[in-house]
């Protein structure tokens, strides 16, 4: 009987391995001499530091998305997962995203350095921007229109502040140099000023407002805080018992040029210029100021009665550009004019503040470094201006956007891009959460991480 054959066992197909598509050099190959990035633990006085430079994002752990964010929101539907935990899954797929982001569209229109910008509230591509030289521009970058135009005065008109109008997004507020706060709408026509100094030695420096109470807070460059209905009549109370202020004239020394019937609500809430004011998005009769005094104060605007009357003050080592609430309303961000940023309880004034220190001292002839929230993740954006006596600066540091955890304090990512490497005062997160301006002396940039995949 013949022997059997054994079976010929199957080859394996070879696998064919595509090669990896190019990609932008790494943060070590931008920067070989660079150090790795140190981050501190928190420690007992909630302490943080962010001395790091590209080069050491490759030692930042970004948690891997998809399936873990699919499985969450299964949970979350479930109800076997509480929302706390799928929000900080989301936060990390986003943070994961954020390799991928590239400038795609970057924009010179003024004569001036930016000052301000502003997105628009339901339109994702759309946002506002206004220089120094007073002139703003309505730009929809997913458009190939020529964006909107309106030319300011020049010198001595910078816009300080900006904001659209909630009640109708074709109109916007503005805060100036000039010595007004107004009303435009975006053909160049003035629909009404709510305040003017009459004079160049006063001028406004921050503006917000609020849909829900239908307000509008300024502050000035000597410490006064104004208060008014968005129709220009003067707030006396937000409770029929609770009575804000009795109406006195602004600023001391001039008479303003309005109308008589558009009464103005003032106090000289600090003692030095107030820099920012910002309404809390949940309260809005929650109030806080940021000046040049080396304060930020809290108020109750059901309860002002005097500039003695702030809930709390919040002293700080140096001059402070602005003061931010979370969306959620539940922290207040704060940045100095030097090297420290603050995160600070909204429940708990008293409890020493989450301090982070970073790099963005202020220059005259730079737009102030702000801090602001993305929002939808509870983190921190803010541009770095590398200073050589700050502690952790280490040779050839880059100018980066550094993004913060709003929790822990840690560093958590960088964006740089070598093409526009200059220093980036203002960063600001549209609405949706996911496309990122940025004010580079006379650029804004847009970053984007969708467009960027549309590149060839």
């Amino acid at each position: 009987m013949a022997p059997r054959k054994r079976p010929e066992t199957q080859k394996t197909p070879e696998v064919a391995v595509r090669p990896k598509s190019k990609r932008s050099r790494s943060p070590r190959e931008l920067e070989p001499e660079a150090k790795k990035l140190c981050v501190k633990g928190p420690g007992s006085s909630r302490r943080f530091d962010s001395g790091c430079l590209w080069a050491g994002l490759a030692s930042l752990q970004v948690p891997p998305s998809c399936s873990s964010i699919v499985r969450a929101l299964h949970h979350h539907k479930l109800g076997k997962a509480a929302w706390p935990s799928l929000q900080q899954g989301l936060q990390q797929s986003f943070l994961h995203s954020l390799a991928s982001y590239r400038i795609f569209q970057k924009a010179a229109p003024f004569d001036r350095r930016a000052t301000s910008l502003a997105w628009h509230p339901t339109h994702p591509s759309t946002l506002a921007v206004g220089s120094k030289g007073g002139d703003i521009m309505l730009w929809n970058f997913g458009m190939k229109d020529k964006p909107t135009f309106i030319k300011g005065i020049g010198a001595g008109g910078s816009i300080t502040g900006l904001k659209f109008n909630p009640l109708d997004t074709n109109q916007f507020f503005t805060s100036s140099m000039e010595g007004t706060t107004r009303l435009q709408d975006f053909k160049g026509n003035t629909l009404r000023v709510f305040t003017s100094s009459g004079t160049c030695n006063f001028w406004f420096c921050s503006l917000d407002v609020s849909a829900r109470s239908r307000m509008v807070v300024t502050g000035d460059n000597v410490g006064h805080v104004i208060l008014l209905n968005m129709d220009g009549r003067e707030v006396r109370s937000l409770e029929p018992s609770s009575p804000l202020s009795v109406p006195c004239t602004w600023p001391p020394c001039a008479p303003p040029e309005l109308s008589p019937s558009l009464q103005l609500w003032n106090l000289r809430m600090h003692k030095k210029k107030v820099t920012h004011v910002a309404l809390n998005p949940c309260c809005d009769w929650f109030l806080a100021t940021a000046s040049v005094d080396q304060t930020v104060k809290i108020w109750d605007l059901r309860q002002v009665r005097g500039k003695s009357s702030f809930l709390h003050s919040l002293p700080h080592s140096h001059p402070v550009n602005a003061a931010c609430f979370s969306p959620d309303g539940a922290q207040l961000l704060t940045t100095d004019q030097k090297s420290e940023l603050r995160v600070y309880s909204a429940s708990q004034w008293d409890y020493p503040p989450s301090l982070i220190p970073h790099p963005h001292r202020h220059f005259q002839h730079l737009t102030p470094i702000k801090a602001t929230w993305h929002p939808r993740y509870n983190l921190i954006v803010v541009g770095r201006y590398p200073d050589p006596n700050f502690k952790s600066c280490t040779p050839h540091e880059l100018r980066t956007i550094d993004v913060f955890d709003g929790s822990s304090g840690k560093m958590m990512y960088q964006l740089y891009d070598p093409e526009s490497s200059g220093i980036i005062s203002l960063n600001e997160f549209n609405p949706m959460g996911d496309t990122l301006a940025s004010v580079m002396g006379y650029h804004i940039l847009i970053w984007s991480q969708e467009e960027a995949r549309m590149r060839p």
